[in-house]
C-alpha cells in the first residue's frame, strides 16, 4: 500500500485532525485504525529534536503561547496539545505507524531540511521509497532537503495557489508527485497535470462527493481530516 497504492491513496491529514486533536499520537493512532494508506504531519527543529506541530506559534493547538521556536524542547514537551496529549516527536510517530502505512513529512519550521534528511538516513535507511514522502510550500527548503538527503524519499512540492509554471517547478525536483490545494483543481488544470504524467494529491478533502469528483478527474491521493468518511471503501464501492 502506502504511496504506491492504486488511487485513491487516503492520507490522514495531521492524523485524523477532524476527529482527534491534530498532530498528536492519538490522532495518528485513530487514522491508522481507520485504514489510511499514509499519514501527513508537520515538523519543526528545536534543540536538535524534530517535533510535530503545524503552526508557527503555540496558541491554536496547545495550551502554550508564543512562537514554537522560542521555546526549549523540554518546555514544549510539557504542553498539552489537546485532550491531555503532548506534542510528539517525529521518532514517536514513526514508531507508532504500522509498516504498511506511509508517512508524508512536511517541512514547516526554519532549518528543518537537513535534520529531516539526517533523520531519514538514520531511521529509515532500509525503507522503500514509496513509504516516505517529503513536501513543503517552501521550495527552497525542499531543494535543500533533496541536496542533503541520502534517502530516496518521494519529494512533492506543495502549491496553495495556482502557478502557470507548476509543472516545470515540479519537474525540477525530478519527481512525478505534486500536492495541491483541492480548491485549485478544475477539470482543465487536472487535465494539464495528468497529461504531464504527474501524480496529484489534493488537500484537504473532507467531503465524499468532492473526493469522488477528484478521483474521476485523476487525483491519486486525498489528504483528509476525516478518514472515517473519506475512505477507500467509501470511494470504491
Amino acid at each position: 500500500m502506502t504511496f504506491s497504492t492504486a488511487a485513491p491513496c487516503i492520507i490522514g491529514h495531521r492524523g485524523a485532525a477532524g476527529l482527534v486533536p491534530e498532530n498528536t499520537l492519538p490522532s495518528f493512532e485513530a487514522a491508522c485504525h481507520l485504514g489510511v494508506d499514509a499519514v501527513e504531519l508537520d515538523v519543526y527543529a528545536v534543540d536538535g529534536q524534530l517535533i510535530v506541530i503545524h503552526d508557527d506559534d503555540l496558541d491554536r493547538t496547545t495550551n502554550g503561547k508564543g512562537p514554537v521556536t522560542a521555546q526549549s524542547f523540554a518546555a514544549l514537551r510539557r504542553l498539552d496539545a489537546g485532550s491531555g496529549a503532548g506534542i510528539p516527536t517525529l521518532d514517536e510517530v514513526w514508531r507508532l505507524l504500522p509498516a504498511n502505512v506511509g508517512l508524508n513529512i512536511e517541512l514547516k519550521g526554519p532549518g528543518t531540511a537537513q535534520p529531516v534528511a539526517a533523520w531519514l538516513r538514520d531511521r529509515a535507511a532500509g525503507e522503500p521509497q514509496e513509504r516516505l514522502m517529503v513536501s513543503s510550500f517552501d521550495h527552497e527548503a525542499l531543494r535543500a532537503f533533496q541536496a542533503a538527503s541520502g534517502h530516496r524519499a518521494i519529494v512533492a512540492p506543495l502549491f496553495h495557489r495556482w502557478r502557470k509554471d507548476c509543472v516545470a517547478v515540479t519537474r525540477a525536483f525530478a519527481t512525478d508527485w505534486i500536492n495541491v490545494n483541492e480548491k485549485l483543481l478544475t477539470r482543465a488544470r487536472m487535465g494539464l497535470l495528468t497529461s504531464e504524467g504527474l501524480k496529484i494529491s489534493a488537500y484537504t478533502v473532507n467531503s465524499v462527493r468532492r473526493a469522488e469528483t477528484l478521483v474521476r478527474l485523476g487525483v491519486h491521493g486525498l489528504f483528509t481530516d476525516r478518514p472515517d468518511r473519506v475512505s477507500r471503501s467509501a470511494l470504491t464501492r
